[in-house]
């Protein structure tokens, strides 16, 4: 299987540098650019399997960056943040990125970080060949769901509201298909975390919170009710 290609994009040229040796080191093909506006040539030129992106670069900031490859592309976004409590991390996520990942950062946790985006994407996760399997929740009894106006066709990947479609990234319909096979059951940021962003670990339930409200803004504000103090459920 080739190896998986990573567009990086940091003006840090020290962290640029060492963070693209590190990941030549995993067997990645890496493309790495010091501004926003090189960043977005080189991933029309490209077509890379993923995307990391600082938040703070120049040219095109990582926010504006990642909002341009989401008009565009699927392809998974990585966002980089110098600051764990920062709006930049939401902001990163509503502009459609699937995942993110603070600075200061290990190697060896990016590398894993990457390789459960790319897992969920059905990727190759490196030059080991171990690739994804699509999506390890149950298989539901029927291909489509109906869930009043809105179908899950969970065999062929497509979601219909009213009869027309609606286009969700890989991440969004991952998380719906997990909402589908457990109608009106409550499931928790954790089990989201773990089911969906194929976190072994604690992870930071913002990111669930910000896709849920992507997924709302997209099926319907009132098709997933927010349980308070222990999660989310679809409504039948």
């Amino acid at each position: 299987m080739a190896d998986t290609h990573v567009l990086f994009v940091e003006d840090d040229d020290v962290i640029r540098e060492a963070t693209q040796l590190a990941l030549e080191r995993d067997g990645f093909v890496v493309t790495a650019m010091p501004d926003g506006l090189a960043g977005l040539e080189a991933f029309r030129a490209n077509r890379p399997d993923i995307a990391l992106l600082d938040v703070m670069v120049p040219g095109l900031d990582g926010v504006s960056l990642c909002r341009r490859i989401r008009d565009e592309s699927t392809v998974p976004v990585i966002m980089l943040s110098a600051r764990a409590d920062s709006i930049d991390v939401v902001l990163g996520l509503e502009a459609g990125a699937d995942d993110y990942v603070t600075k200061p950062f290990d190697g060896a946790v990016l590398v894993a970080r990457i390789r459960a985006v790319l897992r969920r994407f059905g990727h190759a996760s490196g030059p080991d060949g171990s690739n994804a399997a699509a999506s390890e929740a149950a298989e539901p009894a029927e291909a489509v769901l109906r869930f009043g106006d809105l179908e899950v066709d969970t065999e062929g990947m497509e979601v219909r509201k009213g009869g027309r479609p609606v286009a969700l990234t890989p991440t969004e319909m991952r998380l719906l298909l997990e909402f589908s096979n457990s109608p009106g059951t409550v499931l928790s940021r954790d089990r989201l975390l773990e089911r969906v962003w194929d976190y072994g670990w604690g992870g930071d339930t913002r990111v669930v919170d910000v896709h849920v409200q992507r997924l709302r803004g997209k099926i319907g504000q009132d098709r997933i009710e927010t349980v308070r103090g222990f999660g989310y459920k679809l409504r039948g």
